[in-house]
């Protein structure tokens, strides 16, 4: 039975993955970095759900660490613990839709073998429900008890547009501001260094460990040029930096977070520690569509990989042939090879895709680009350089 099943993991994955999406917290608006954190945590809770059926309800085993924080990710987040069982309920329930298939289709198990299969998964998710709940309940309790949560509740309100006093935060909103969002450790102290150096005035807090949010103002605009430049040489390799562009007023307090926060995850996954929304606008605004992410993997990628080299070949001219601007001359030099070589490459790909070259290279060019940041699907690993988490 685990074997038939593991064998169906991706279809299965994708098939909770869709289930948890569509369903939403009453609040509305979803922090990004806990809907990134979905998808792995909804691929550690299936390898919690299978790992019990082969061990059975004596032998559990520990609930995962990645579901252990992205339950408290929610609770700093704001989305309330009845989201966070829904979804977990939702993929309990799948779950067993296809063991069920496979009962039916393979006629592995009956009886008493399928009631020890059934109370195991039954067993596993009353213990997660119950670790979890607590998890979320001391959460959401030590974030109103701190006066830095009690801080971080007010900015997160004036950012969903409520109407609180700003004059509590100590920091004047109807400056010029420069948002920035900053993950790994010594992330605030980097920050504060930063800000010194520039002479502006900072309002910083820290939504959950490790990651912080930032705005610089004052009273002239700051380029994010200069902000970049002269943060780079003293930039800690173990903290990533995402920064927003200048913006006026609160509403731009507003839009340049919003242009941070999207930008970390490239900060996250790429080679460089500092990133400006300016410079990855699309592929930042890629990434927070999961339907997109997967379709452009599955349109313009995976029919690349049926060629004998899993479609290494392909993929080093095409971005080759981007990096030159759409020239086949100057890719083919950069190559090495002839342009004719490049130009029978172009072919393969149209007759893989079944489609024109010159009708989706835009969105061949954006997917490479999506899979130069990685994994297409999974989310950003914490900061990986140097000595950091």
């Amino acid at each position: 039975m685990c074997a038939r099943l593991e064998a169906r993991r991706p279809e299965i994955e994708e098939a909770i993955l869709t289930r948890v999406y569509a369903v939403s917290d009453s609040a509305g608006v979803e922090d990004p970095e806990y809907v990134q954190g979905l998808r792995a945590a909804t691929s550690a809770a299936l390898d919690y759900g299978l790992a019990g059926i082969a061990r059975g309800e004596d032998r559990p085993g520990p609930i995962p660490a990645a579901l252990i924080a992205q339950t408290r990710r929610a609770a700093h987040s704001g989305i309330g613990l009845d989201t966070v069982l829904r979804r977990y309920f939702a993929g309990y329930t799948l779950l067993g839709d296809f063991v069920m298939q496979e009962v039916e289709d393979g006629g592995l198990l009956r009886g008493a073998a399928l009631r020890r299969v059934q109370c195991a998964q039954a067993a596993l998710f009353d213990r997660l429900v119950l670790v979890l709940t607590d998890e979320h309940t001391r959460e959401t309790e030590g974030r109103v008890r701190s006066p830095e949560q009690r801080r971080v509740e007010h900015v997160k309100g004036l950012l969903a547009g409520e109407l609180l006093n700003p004059a509590e935060l100590a920091y004047e909103l109807d400056a010029w501001h420069l948002g920035a969002v900053a993950a790994g450790r010594g992330a605030a102290a980097a920050i504060r260094d930063l800000t010194t150096a520039l002479d502006r005035c900072l309002l910083l807090v820290q939504p959950d460990e490790g990651t912080v949010w930032a705005w610089l103002g004052g009273r002239r605009r700051v380029a994010t040029a200069e902000i970049a430049r002269l943060a780079t040489p003293s930039w800690p390799d173990d903290v990533a930096l995402a920064l927003g562009e200048p913006a006026q007023g609160i509403a731009g307090w507003r839009l340049t977070h919003r242009q941070a926060r999207a930008a970390l995850p490239i900060a996250l996954r790429g080679p460089q520690s500092l990133i400006r929304y300016a410079d990855v606008a699309l592929p930042a605004s890629m990434l927070q569509d999961d339907l997109l992410v997967s379709s452009l993997r599955q349109l313009y990628l995976s029919p690349l990989a049926q060629e004998r080299d899993g479609g290494a070949a392909l993929r080093q001219t095409l971005r080759a042939y981007f990096a030159a601007g759409r020239n086949a001359a100057t890719a083919a030099a950069a190559l090495g090879v002839s342009r004719q070589t490049v130009g029978n490459h172009l072919g393969a790909i149209e007759a893989r895709l079944g489609r024109s070259f010159s009708s989706c290279a835009a969105e061949i060019e954006a997917a490479l680009r999506l899979e130069d940041l990685g994994d297409l699907a999974a989310p950003p690993e914490p900061p990986r350089r140097g000595s950091g988490q």
